[in-house]
């Protein structure tokens, strides 16, 4: 055997011999992208004529609400806070409580739309809260790939009524979305914290 030979032979045996020396793959499981949360800060809502007021982010915007289903809202307190860096909304509608809308309606449509989500939730928990304003209602934590993962409604039992629902424009994936919808949730308490009526 000549030297080039040899030479040959031991370059074909050590690339061979390196490409045996890779590590067995095994699966990973899946990931989903880090997202960047703000730090925590928020300002009053505090507009004329605006039966309620109430602290929101100061990441978030307030865009009154101008179309319902094609619609125009039934009244013009109907507002959503809107977080652009989160792709995520609270949809705030508001009704007087009177011979239109008792107090009883409003509730039972409160816990209608909330478990329109049994079928994708996999539970649906009612939180009861009071403020020190007179605010008091339920906050619902919608857990699973339910559309909306937090629903509430607050009143004052005799004039006010507001509901709120976070929608987030993303596929539901309660895993994907769970620090997110943590997140705004905390926003969602500090709003019914602070809101008073007028």
């Amino acid at each position: 055997m000549t030297a080039s030979r040899f030479l040959l032979s031991l370059i074909i045996i050590i690339i061979l011999g390196l490409g045996a020396c890779r590590p067995v793959s095994a699966p990973r499981p899946r990931g989903y992208f880090r997202i960047a949360l703000p730090e925590k800060a928020y300002r009053s809502f505090d507009e004329a004529g605006y039966p309620y007021t109430f602290e929101y982010p100061a990441y978030a915007r307030i865009v009154k609400d101008t179309a319902f289903f094609g619609q125009r809202p039934e009244n013009p307190y109907w507002i959503n806070i809107t977080f652009p860096g989160l792709n995520g909304k609270i949809y705030l509608s508001y009704k007087a409580i009177g011979p239109q809308h008792s107090l009883e309606k409003l509730v039972n449509d409160a816990y209608t739309m909330t478990y329109k989500n049994t079928l994708k939730a996999d539970a649906i928990t009612p939180v009861a809260f009071q403020n020190p304003y007179g605010a008091s209602g339920i906050f619902y934590n919608v857990e699973g790939d339910a559309a909306t993962a937090r629903q509430f409604f607050a009143t004052d039992s005799t004039r006010h009524y507001l509901r709120g629902a976070l929608y987030f424009y993303a596929v539901p994936n309660a895993d994907s979305l769970a620090p997110v919808v943590k997140f705004v949730e905390k926003d969602m308490w500090h709003l019914l914290e602070t809101l008073k009526w007028r």
